[in-house]
């Protein structure tokens, strides 16, 4: 059954993740017109979190390929057990078996170790397929991709063509340090992630912490907001906004403006360069929170 776009808000919202207002719609063509969605934005606005919570909220797998530079296909869709074959072959040849048998044998299922790739087109009932960070890893593997994300089968030239048994639910996401090819953009939905707003920040930090209440929710929201347009090396995340949540209510703190020190001591939850910790001073923590009604 396809959910219709209010229903995936709100059970998404249930399992914690808070969609910003187009995400729904992209996600329920995702289910429809059964193509991967690229998700593509800045590091820490919660691209990989939306596979998590699609997982939850089908109460199904999550196979995730984490991308880098050099990954190959072997890593990605399957190797063989060298080791393993290695052994029967030594065994085999002992006994003076044919040589044509043993080559069927250890070409077999028995060992073949699946990776992300394809585990994620064998499943009997269809998981979401996370890619994560395919802007890491070079154009070579990207356009491997293609059969897989085109027709969802592989070849394996030992066995032969392996077609899927459910077609994942695929995501992947891209952080944008390169750009991306038209083929593979070609091939999938797109959603650009933003930073969520204050309103909505608030809300995901009381869907993830709640111990906290509206009002603290939207000063901290509104704070984190604020630190974001400061000029930082490296501009804090969702993740670390919700650490920082955790941090201010570990101390007890039911408004920003209770224990300036404190907050200031504890932005380091937000804070991830020396450049950055030092850009934003105590006099500077004060002038955002000033802000901060």
């Amino acid at each position: 059954m396809t959910l219709d776009r209010a229903e995936i808000a709100e059970r998404l919202a249930g399992v914690g993740y808070i969609v910003d207002p187009g995400l729904p719609t992209a996600l329920w063509l995702m289910a429809l017109l059964k193509r991967p969605l690229l998700l593509e934005g800045a590091a820490g606005v919660g691209k990989t979190e939306l596979a998590k919570a699609l997982a939850q909220l089908h109460g199904c797998r999550l196979i995730r390929l984490q991308c880098y530079e050099g990954l190959d296909q072997n890593a990605a869709l399957y190797e063989w057990n060298y080791q393993r074959q290695l052994l029967a072959i030594k065994t085999r040849e002992s006994v003076g078996e044919d040589p044509d048998q043993v080559e069927a044998h250890i070409f077999s299922e028995s060992y073949l170790l699946e990776r992300p790739l394809l585990q994620a087109i064998r499943q009997l009932a269809p998981p979401v397929l996370l890619i994560d960070e395919i802007d890491r890893a070079d154009e070579e593997f990207e356009a491997f991709l293609l059969e897989l994300l085109s027709d969802f089968q592989v070849t394996v030239p030992e066995l032969g063509t392996i077609q899927a048994t459910a077609i994942p639910r695929v995501v992947i996401t891209s952080n944008g340090t390169r750009e991306l090819s038209d083929a593979l953009r070609r091939r999938c939905l797109y959603h650009y992630v933003e930073f969520p707003t204050p309103d909505r920040e608030a809300r995901i930090l009381m869907a993830r912490q709640p111990g906290i209440d509206a009002a603290l929710a939207s000063q901290i929201a509104r704070m984190v907001a604020a630190i974001r347009k400061e000029d930082l090396r490296k501009v804090p995340g969702v993740a670390e906004s919700l650490d920082w949540a955790g941090a201010i209510a570990g101390l007890g703190l039911t408004d920003l403006h209770q224990d300036p020190e404190a907050v200031h001591a504890t932005l380091i939850c937000l804070l991830k360069t020396n450049e950055d910790q030092r850009r934003i001073t105590r006099e500077v923590t004060d002038r955002l929170l000033g802000r901060v009604a």
